[in-house]
This record gives C-alpha cells, structure tokens and sequence, in this order.
C-alpha cells in the first residue's frame, strides 16, 4: 500500500497538531488531523510509515504508532534526535505541518492468521509495532498465543506504560517487560530482551516473529528466535534506514535489491539476512 489514490505521493497534504505529550525523556507522541476537508480519515496497514514535513526545516519518515481501527486519531511516536524531529517537538496544538504518506510494506497479519505471534520490541521498536498488537487483538480468535517481548534502557524508558500495564491484565496476552539497567527501587526484569525467551509460551515450529528495534538488537533477537527454533522465513523486521523519498526513486535507502521505503520498511529475515550484516550506510 503506497499514499492514497488520488494524491501525488511527493506533494505532502497539509495537516495540524491537535496533541503533543511526553512519553519518556526525549521520546515524544504527535496527534495529527488532515486538513483538506471532510472525509479525510486516514487509512493505514500496520507498520507503514508517513514522511513529516516541517516546512524550512525539512521531512523526515516516521512510523504510524496508533490503532489502525481508530480513525479518531493520527498519531506518530517520535525521538527526538535530528534538526527536524527536534522541531517536531516544538509544534503547540493548531501548528500546520506537512504529511506525504501512508508508504511502505507493513506487517503480514494475514500471514499470521493461525500461528503463534512473538512480537519483539527494542526501544522505541515498540511505537510501529504497536499498530499491529491493536490488529492482532482486534481479531482475536483468529490467531494462537501472542507474546510480547519488550526490552529498554531502563524503567524511566518504557514506552506506553499505562497500555502497558492494561495488556498484561488480559487472559489472552502474555506480555513480559526488561529494561538494561535499574534502580534498587525496580521489582521487574533486568537483562536483555531475549532473556524473556524463558517466560514466553510459543510453540517454535508454528511461530511467526515481528522484530524492531535497534539493529544489534533484531540481529541478537532473530539468532535467539532460530536457536528457539523458529524459521528465517517466519521472522519479519522492520528497517528504517536513511528513507528520503519514500517511492524509491533517490536510492538513500536501497538495501541490496531492495528499497527500504518501498519494499520495506517490514522484510522478511530470509530475504535480507545476508545484507543485515552489513553496517548502517
């Protein structure tokens, strides 16, 4: 799925911050409305991204990080790192920005569909992989355990806390949290993701595995899903390298054959694994 029929993928459409909140320290969420009139609700496949737009500063690609069903809301999860995130963070309710999008291959929840899910997260990994929870979640029946694995810097790092923790009171959901490092005062998990391999209850041979995060991390995380047992061909990651354009057309992203804004940002291990081990370019 590329942007909307009918739009001109590289003229971005105008749209306006209703909300902006902290998540953790550095980590920032955007609540954005279209504006080009009624019957706008912004459509989207778990795991796209949109291109952001602030005009004199310039774009940048950012993961969509809500509920697919919830057309009530745009929301993106930004850290904020670069000249162009950091103006992000700066924008007050009613600032108009720019949005080109949605682009790129998202996660394979039809796939999915009778297997065991493992979802792993690192990070900020969390934010696009979130939209597909929601989906996985809102066709409950049609798939076997899910597990979510999510792993970050310490306690004060953890993503969406408050859904977090509404997650884990569900009967069919098993969600385990670590952090690297903590204080005395934490009772939960320390150590890295894959540590929570041992809490988790998938049947390997019948598993398919969403990874994002940090690139060392998915690389740790899919040799601890295959020594599980779990195949190449069942392990999809999600890369965000260097995307420009987002259609493919100035070659920032290509990974090997691929374009990471048009053939990703979701691939699926088996088809890159070779080209994972090559440093970011």
């Amino acid at each position: 799925m590329s942007a909307r029929a009918g739009t001109d993928p590289i003229i971005p459409r105008k749209a306006r911050v209703r909300r902006r909140w902290c998540e953790t320290p550095g980590v920032f969420t955007l609540d954005l409305a279209l504006d080009d009139g009624p019957g706008n609700d912004f459509a989207f496949a778990p795991g796209q991204f949109n291109m952001l737009t602030v005009f004199g500063v310039g774009e940048v690609p950012i993961s969509i990080s809500g509920d697919p069903s919830d057309t009530s809301s745009l929301l993106h999860t930004v850290r904020d790192v670069g000249a162009v995130t950091h103006a992000l963070n700066g924008l007050e309710p009613g600032a108009v920005l720019g949005l080109r999008g949605p682009f790129g291959a998202g996660w394979p929840l039809d796939e999915a569909r009778g297997w065991d899910v493992v979802i792993l997260a690192g990070g900020l990994g969390l934010a696009p992989l979130r939209p597909a929870l929601h989906g996985l979640l809102a066709e409950r029946e049609r798939f076997g355990s899910i597990e979510l694995l999510y792993g970050a810097r310490g306690p004060d790092d953890i993503l969406f806390g408050r859904e977090l923790e509404g997650w884990r009171h569900r009967l069919d959901l098993n969600v385990e949290v670590t952090v690297d490092h903590a204080p005395a005062a934490w009772r939960g998990h320390v150590g890295v993701v894959t540590t929570l391999f041992a809490r988790a209850g998938f049947d390997a041979p019948d598993t398919i595995a969403f990874v994002c995060g940090p690139e060392v991390m998915m690389r740790f995380a899919i040799k601890a899903l295959e020594d599980a047992g779990v195949g190449r061909e069942a392990i999809y990651l999600s890369m965000e390298r260097n995307m420009k354009c987002a259609v493919g057309f100035c070659g920032h992203c290509q990974f090997g054959p691929a374009f990471v804004c048009r053939d990703g940002p979701v691939l699926r291990y088996d088809q890159v694994s070779d080209l994972l081990a090559l440093k970011e370019f």
